[in-house]
């Protein structure tokens, strides 16, 4: 239920933002992920996954908003010793899958450069096969992060960069580990309206 409220909440949002703007943009966009889950569980490194999704750019003068959605990955190689908690092994490879939604504040710095800022929710679309013993999954279902990033406009190309920091705690096993995603991304877009 959530979930189709959130999709009307942002289609109302685009279509009524839409008839004011002095700028309305449609596109999709594709990129690399460099993204850990930040924890003592698991590998202090950044791991190569991909992001893809559409985009819509309405602006009004010199700022405007950005909202997107997007398939985004993590990848994270498990090292702690807890099977007894966990169905995890030292060096279990973990993958999540979220449908993430980014509704970014855009401030144009001129023609060709956009600066985003903003809140991004995402929905874990895989609970990891990996889950407790008592049928519980390990990862929240839902995940907030903060967005700052740069994107550079070109005619219909868009090229960015951008890192996304988890704000909230993705463990669901409990509080005494802080598991938290954090991602680097780059990518390229392509204005389709």
């Amino acid at each position: 239920m959530k979930r189709v409220f959130l999709c009307m909440f942002t289609t109302l949002l685009l279509l009524s933002t839409g008839s004011f703007a002095q700028k309305f943009n449609l596109g999709v966009k594709a990129g690399a992920n460099l993204g850990k889950i930040d924890g003592v569980s698991f590998n202090d490194g950044y791991n190569l996954s991909y992001q893809a999704g559409g985009f819509a750019e309405i602006d009004f003068g010199k700022w405007g908003i950005q909202p997107e959605v997007l398939f985004s990955q993590t990848k994270s190689r498990y090292t702690a010793n807890t099977s007894d908690i966990l169905d995890l092994n030292l060096g279990d490879n973990i993958k999540l899958n979220y449908l993430s939604i980014p509704v970014l504040l855009r401030i144009n710095s001129g023609k060709f450069l956009t600066l985003h800022l903003g809140p991004q929710f995402s929905i874990l679309t895989n609970p990891h096969e990996t889950t407790l013993q008592n049928g519980k999954d390990a990862f929240k279902k839902g995940d907030l992060a903060a967005v700052g990033g740069v994107q550079l406009n070109f005619s219909m190309l868009r090229l960015y960069g951008r890192y996304n920091i988890g704000l909230n705690n993705i463990n669901d096993i409990g509080n005494s580990n802080k598991w938290k995603n954090q991602q680097l991304q780059v990518g390229v877009g392509l204005k389709l309206l």
